[in-house]
């Protein structure tokens, strides 16, 4: 074996944490604007907030796919156990997603009935974020494995950490979707963005400081990693490197930088996944599966490579240039639906 294919199971990894925290940091200003729905005042504020989003919302789920697929393709054993594990918070996020996609599309088309829709858009983005935020905890508890199969039962997901991690996530999404609303709107909306921002940024650093003092705790290897050097100098950096993205993002959303604080709540995001990485890494399935012990054979992971190494770049090249393309403010009288 090559010293590349030797590492395959590890890129392999790398490009699917990469594919899940695009799709959060892209889908979750989105779905944090789905939240604030019931916040923004006046129709034509929540107008303006969808017109901000709608050409590149049903986008960013690509990642999630990628994500989803790349886990079956290349390591099916764990796709297997985290899908036996999680599949009732699972199903709930694809359902609400679904559901949110159909409200999105049917509000443009109606006014008798748009604020139902208004109503099923908020719903559904809060309830698969709740989903979402289930997922991660759940997976951090560590599903129980015996063997190479998932023996525990289909509620193991659900505990004071899990709900805690779902709250977080979403002041995390609102925290991003106020973000982009200073981004992209100006007036009413703009302010009352502002003014939600900083709340949010407050409650969700909250929630990453309650979860950093939890996780150690929830599992013996856990706070090994985090205590023990030299695992401690990241465990301390972090936390720093936090507080750094915290103050710009507050500065930036108290002024007309909107960029900087959508960048800076990324920033947050970033960190916090970095400091998921450094609880579980080598394991793919916490503290039960390691990558290499459930990644396919060498010949599986190669040609999903090259078809990874093709798509990766035009995926990315596509999903910049509709930034590009509809970067600045949107228009009050703006429709893209």
């Amino acid at each position: 074996m090559s010293g590349f294919e030797h590492y395959l199971p590890d890129i392999w990894a790398a490009i699917i944490a990469f594919a899940v925290l695009t799709y959060v940091v892209l889908d979750g200003f989105d779905l944090g604007i789905g939240i604030l729905f019931p916040f923004l005042g006046s129709d034509e504020n929540r107008t303006r907030a969808m017109n901000s989003i709608a050409p590149v919302w049903d986008g960013n789920e690509t990642w999630l796919v990628m994500g989803g697929g790349g886990l079956l393709a290349v390591f099916p054993l764990a796709y297997g156990v985290i899908l036996n594990a999680l599949y009732v918070p699972l199903i709930i996020m694809l359902l609400a997603l679904a559901f949110r996609g159909v409200a999105f599309e049917f509000r443009g088309k109606t006014r008798r009935w748009k604020p139902l829709w208004d109503k099923a858009f908020f719903g559904g983005s809060l309830i698969a974020t709740l989903a979402q935020g289930a997922v991660l905890g759940g997976l951090l508890q560590g599903p129980a494995v015996t063997g190479r199969s998932f023996s525990g039962g289909p509620m193991d997901w659900l505990s004071w950490f899990s709900l805690g991690t779902a709250l977080a996530l979403v002041a995390g999404y609102v925290m991003l979707g106020a973000a982009w609303i200073v981004l992209k709107t100006s007036k009413d909306l703009y302010d009352r963005a502002r003014r939600i921002g900083e709340r949010a940024l407050i409650v969700t650093l909250g929630f990453i400081g309650l979860a950093s003092l939890a996780t150690p705790f929830l599992n013996p290897d856990y706070f090994q990693r985090w205590f023990a050097w030299p695992g401690v100098l990241l465990s301390a950096l972090v936390p720093i490197l936090l507080l750094g993205a915290g103050i710009g993002y507050w500065r930036a959303i108290r002024s007309d930088r909107g960029l900087i604080a959508y960048l800076s709540g990324i920033a947050i995001f970033v960190l916090s996944f970095a400091g998921l990485g450094l609880s579980i890494f080598p394991y793919i399935v916490p503290m039960s599966i390691t990558i290499r012990e459930a990644a396919s054979g060498t010949s599986s992971l190669m040609f999903t490579f090259v078809g990874a190494a093709i798509f990766l770049p035009i995926i990315l090249a596509y999903t910049a240039y509709a930034y590009w393309v509809f970067r600045g403010k949107t228009s009050e009288h703006e429709h893209h639906y």
